[in-house]
């Protein structure tokens, strides 16, 4: 059973920082890419960034220039450290990873962590 643990929500100042975490667990072969998305209430989910197994990495223009998503492949933990936080970043944060169990490979979420701007 593979599981993805957040952590590192809370409440910040408009123009602050924080830093997510995710760790996997489980009977993990492999992990290929892994990303954050986010949804607001009444919105849809949708991707933050994204980190391949080369650490190629990709954001969405909304958090171009204030998010940075890296992997520590040795733990296997997926970070989003978020800067100059705006209140539209509120919203619950979800952790994403393909990974390999066994022979195949499964898409994986985390429960989520909150995080909230005020302004």
């Amino acid at each position: 059973q593979v599981q993805l643990v957040e952590s590192g929500g809370g409440l910040a100042q408009s123009g602050g920082s924080l830093r997510l975490s995710c760790t996997p667990s489980g009977t993990i072969r492999a992990i290929y890419t892994m990303a954050w998305y986010r949804q607001a209430p009444g919105k849809q989910r949708e991707l933050v960034a994204f980190i391949n197994s080369g650490d190629g990495t990709m954001y969405a223009d909304f958090v171009k220039g204030r998010f940075t998503i890296s992997r520590d492949n040795a733990s296997n933990t997926l970070y989003l450290l978020m800067h100059s936080l705006k209140p539209e970043d509120a919203a619950v944060y979800y952790c994403n990873a393909v990974i390999k169990v066994g022979r195949d490979e499964y898409n994986y979420w985390g429960q989520g962590t909150q995080v909230t701007v005020s302004s």
